[in-house]
């Protein structure tokens, strides 16, 4: 007669089966995969060494430039949009609304078309400061600002009500106390989800080149698919994607310090 089992020991049943299919499933990945194949079109070092310095000193610096410039920009916009939100004018709740939901439903991709090519056709003549600079930090922008927004007014609105309270009492106007006591206690709250932000601001930089960019101004998309195309060889996109994980992963482990110590703090 079999005993049944424990609680416990079904558990490690289960995550023996499950640890059994994984190994199983990497293995069949390892054996059928062509790896030779995939060497020859990926990793041509050779390829790979041409590539610098210019994929850091052009592709890399022109996507960090882009990425900062675009969260700044969305930064101040968003946290326009989020005072807007919370306002007491009716009008000014209603058009802050409008923005975040239409930007955030709209693809980034037809917001990049929107500015190439929209705006210029809207107001002939006149120029985005900046050029292909001002026009990324004004798409990157506009995308970011819809979630940004949300983001700060959820953070506003977890500040408690007795540090406004505390501030009107000490003479302090309403909006000076949002500016020097609510605000900045806002932002120590909401610093995880923006450098999260900040992350996926960097990857969307790849949509620069629907703006038409010049050899100067290529980010690393751009860079990689220019090479890939002039070698037959898909190396530089390779080589690309490792430099976004080269800023991105360390942004990640951030995220989850910052997180934590929130979560701690809380």
């Amino acid at each position: 007669m079999t005993s049944r089992l424990t609680r416990r020991q079904r558990r490690r049943v289960s995550q023996g089966i499950q640890y059994a299919v994984f190994v199983a499933a990497v293995a069949a990945v390892v054996a059928v995969a062509d790896w030779e194949r995939l060497r020859n079109q990926f990793a041509q070092r050779g390829l790979a060494g041409e590539l610098f310095p210019q994929i850091i000193t052009t592709a890399l610096r022109n996507t960090v430039v882009y990425t900062a410039s675009g969260f700044v920009f969305g930064l101040v916009l968003g946290l326009v949009i989020a005072l807007m939100r919370l306002s007491s004018v009716a009008p000014y709740r209603w058009v802050a609304g409008v923005y975040i939901e239409f930007f955030r439903g709209l693809p980034a991709l037809l917001i990049f078309i929107f500015v190439g090519v929209a705006v210029p056709l809207a107001f002939p003549g006149a120029e985005i400061p900046g050029g292909t600079y001002g026009k990324v930090a004004l798409g990157l922008g506009l995308v970011a600002a819809a979630y940004m927004a949300e983001t700060i007014r959820a953070g506003i609105q977890a500040v408690p009500r007795g540090q406004m309270e505390a501030a009107r009492s000490l003479g302090f106007s309403h909006a000076r106390a949002m500016a020097s006591v609510v605000v900045p206690q806002a932002f120590r709250i909401v610093i995880p989800p923006l450098t999260n932000e900040l992350v996926l601001l960097f990857k969307d930089s790849s949509l620069v080149l629907f703006l038409g960019v010049t050899l100067e101004e290529r980010e690393l998309t751009k860079f990689g698919r220019d090479l890939a195309s002039q070698t037959a060889n898909s190396t530089p996109i390779l080589v690309a994607g490792l430099c976004y994980l080269l800023v991105t992963v360390p942004l990640g482990f951030v995220v989850r310090r910052l997180e934590a110590r929130t979560g701690k703090a809380g």
